[in-house]
């Protein structure tokens, strides 16, 4: 965001926090930001924009402890992609004449760490808003003109609406990525090095998030667990029918549900949302 927010030239001065003394020392080696502070707290007094890019589980906790810094007319966001459990922890550490509003930049890497971050992340992406009941609409303007600024596209979603959209296109995907390594390392007969030496493109691009934030992604599905849960069930579901397919030789089937999704599959790269190439539009390659 810091890269994003230098190229668009939308702040004064942009400070951080990290728990990690290691990552605010490397921070400051490349001056990923303005300012590395020592506290959230320090980090957060006197911002007129605060955000918490933290796992979803310490949301509330962060928010307690910068709330008594923050100033009147401050906007506090998050970054979290989960979003009723997001509320329900920050909203009552929220001091009164301060705004909280919530954002999820559907965009991200399997990357971390402060030398992973690049400027060009929330080009063409969605940014999805998710304000309280009780937001202030000219406050909630001025938070989608940030993120347009960064390069997004937002849209406003309800907290449980989204929690329920994001099981569907993030969340169970990670989850079933995870398994799916966990399956290639369980099956003895395949070792580690034939794992990695004849991975095709199905097996590693469909792996690749499997390489991302384990604390992060542990807390996602403990704080989205009912929306998880209904999503996984309804995958488990389709999946019997495919195996019931397979074993009965019902290659109907199969194409059908092939082409339908095949169709869906399609779409997603026709709206921007993804490339046909095997980097998913991630990696920028030098000419």
């Amino acid at each position: 965001m810091s890269l994003a927010m230098r190229r668009a030239g939308v702040a004064r001065e942009i400070t951080g926090y990290a728990r990690s003394q290691a990552t605010r020392d490397t921070a400051r080696e490349i001056g990923l930001v303005d300012r590395v502070c020592d506290s959230a707290a320090a980090a957060a007094e006197g911002a007129d924009l605060v955000v918490l890019a933290v796992p979803v589980g310490a949301m509330g906790a962060v928010a307690a402890e910068i709330a008594p810094v923050l100033k009147p007319g401050a906007v506090v966001t998050d970054v979290g992609s989960v979003k009723r459990s997001v509320l329900e922890a920050v909203l009552p550490q929220i001091p009164e004449g301060v705004q909280f509003v919530g954002s999820h930049p559907m965009a991200g890497t399997e990357h971390s760490g402060p030398r992973s971050g690049f400027a060009e992340l929330f080009d063409n992406r969605w940014c999805l808003i998710v304000p309280p009941e009780q937001a202030d609409e000219g406050e909630v303007r001025r938070l989608e003109a940030f993120w347009a600024a960064l390069g997004a596209t937002t849209e406003r979603m309800d907290p449980d609406h989204h929690d329920i959209v994001c099981a569907v296109v993030s969340h169970v995907p990670h989850l079933i990525a995870y398994t799916m390594v966990g399956v290639a390392d369980d099956l003895r007969r395949v070792t580690d090095q034939e794992v990695i030496k004849f991975s095709a493109a199905g097996f590693r691009d469909f792996t690749r998030i499997a390489a991302s934030d384990p604390t992060m992604w542990r807390d996602v599905f403990l704080t989205n667990k009912d929306a998880a849960l209904e999503i996984l069930g309804r995958f488990t579901e389709e999946l019997f029918a495919l195996q019931r397919a397979i074993r009965t030789g019902d290659g109907d089937t199969l194409h059908d549900y092939f082409t339908r999704t095949r169709a869906i599959r399609r779409g997603i790269i026709e709206a921007g949302q993804d490339t046909d190439a095997p980097d998913f539009g991630r990696a920028k390659k030098s000419v």
